[in-house]
């Protein structure tokens, strides 16, 4: 059996994790995210709202898939914590150049540290490209239509928090 584990902030969930999480369903026969949670960051949702978040987005459009699933929290190394849940697929999303660069580097890295583990980058699609959760969040903070660029319940989940 295959475990591919995809690490992020998730904070909110977008539709460009979510289609990098579907393909990542595809690959392997179990997929890990692993939210990161740092001490020093104050994220907008809890990680008990973001795992929430991620397992009914996923509910929504596969919901015979959401058994596959597995949601964790993190706070060190992504290839340790990737091995500590038994995964041999480290799986990256990418959006343009800028993050193949980036990715790149942080493959090598990874590499390095664990021989065992393979990165496998997968493309967002293209309606999801120009989307990060940080914009996501700003646009909703000022009042913004976020709601082609989230899953549906995470835009119940940033209405509610921002009562609307």
């Amino acid at each position: 059996m295959r475990t591919a584990f995809y690490p992020g902030s998730f904070d909110p969930m977008t539709n460009g994790h979510l289609d990098v999480l579907i393909q990542a369903l595809n690959v392997a026969d179990r997929l890990t995210v692993a939210i990161g949670v740092h001490p020093g960051k104050v994220p907008m949702f809890s990680f008990e709202e973001r795992a929430d978040l991620i397992r009914l987005s996923l509910e929504a459009v596969l919901p015979e898939r959401a058994a596959m699933l597995d949601v964790v929290a993190f706070d060190g190394l992504v290839v340790q914590a990737a091995r500590e849940h038994g995964a041999t697929l480290l799986i990256r999303g990418l959006r343009d150049g800028t993050d193949l660069d980036y990715e790149m580097q942080m493959a090598g890295m990874n590499a390095q540290m664990a021989p065992d583990i393979q990165t496998v980058f997968l493309p967002s699609g293209t309606a999801s490209r120009p989307i990060t959760a940080t914009l996501v969040r700003q646009i909703a903070a000022m009042g913004g239509d976020v709601r082609a660029f989230v899953p549906s319940p995470v835009l119940d989940a940033l209405n509610r928090k921002l009562k609307r």
